[in-house]
């Protein structure tokens, strides 16, 4: 297997479950190497497609995972995509691409598996765009779009702005209105073998059970590092006078018929191990 951004928080947990599978595993780093054992770290740039390109040929995988992205920067996160989706192409490996649930621009009503994208922001725009390769170079994909991706500690960065909030000397805020299906780190990547391992064509929505605000799930993580979630500053999207998708919620039910990963509830995943 080679996963592409296995340096990143989720890239991680795939490599780590991946290795205790008993899987071959490979990983792609651009700033470190993670530190999980078992694992071959390369480094690469996926904005060079003829590096790519070479890692493919030269790792000749049965199964390629792409995590790799970058917040502001739409030729690793969708360029990038293109060339890892095209090198799996050629060497006829099984392609996992990790979308996001910021390709959607809001609605009262959840988001099934096929609605269209709908970015509102230049992130969910370059996912959206990355979507569009991946089905296109490599029909037989599986593309995930998930929702937030939590965890028991900080190295989740959704974890890590609530923390921040509840610290005074911070002025982080958390928006009450702005609802996602926040999805444990855990839970994603099992998911993602499983679908590594599987048939499965297509978008697939893997997220949470629940539709939670980020200040609900601030009151969540509080509790579960025994602080006291009084001390949460929130706000609105409307008070923070950016251009955001306020209520995004995954469909996730054909997840849960396809899956046997379960997708637990957010206080669940945040508790201590």
């Amino acid at each position: 297997m080679l996963v592409v951004g296995g340096s990143g928080y989720l890239g991680g947990e795939v490599c780590r479950q991946a290795v205790a599978a008993g899987s071959t595993v490979v990983a792609t780093h651009w700033r470190g190497a993670g530190d999980e054992p078992g694992v071959r770290w390369e480094r690469l740039d996926v904005r060079d497609r003829a590096a790519v390109d070479r890692l493919v040929a030269a790792v000749r995988p049965a199964t390629v995972v792409n995590v790799a992205y970058a917040y502001a920067e739409w030729a690793t996160t969708a360029t990038g995509a293109a060339h890892v989706a095209a090198a799996a192409a050629r060497a006829g490996a099984r392609l996992v691409h990790m979308s996001s649930d910021a390709v959607h621009g809001g609605r009262p009503e959840p988001y099934g598996d096929d609605d269209d994208p709908s970015p509102v922001f230049a992130y969910g725009a370059a996912k959206a765009a990355a979507e569009t390769a991946v089905r296109a170079l490599a029909p037989d994909a599986a593309v995930v779009r998930c929702s937030l991706i939590i965890g028991p500690d900080a190295r989740s960065h959704q974890v890590a702005q609530c923390l921040r909030a509840l610290d005074p000397a911070d002025d982080m805020r958390l928006f009450r209105d702005e609802f996602r299906t926040p999805v444990g780190v855990e839970d994603l990547a099992g998911a993602v073998l499983e679908l590594a391992a599987g048939g499965y064509a297509g978008v697939l929505n893997v997220a949470g059970p629940e539709r939670l605000s980020r200040a609900e799930l601030g009151v969540l993580v509080a509790r579960a590092h025994g602080l006291d979630p009084a001390g949460l500053r929130t706000a609105t999207v409307a008070e923070s006078g950016t251009a955001r998708a306020a209520m995004v919620v995954l469909d996730t039910t054909r997840a849960r018929e396809l899956l046997k990963t379960p997708l637990r509830p957010a206080a669940e995943v945040l508790a201590p191990h």
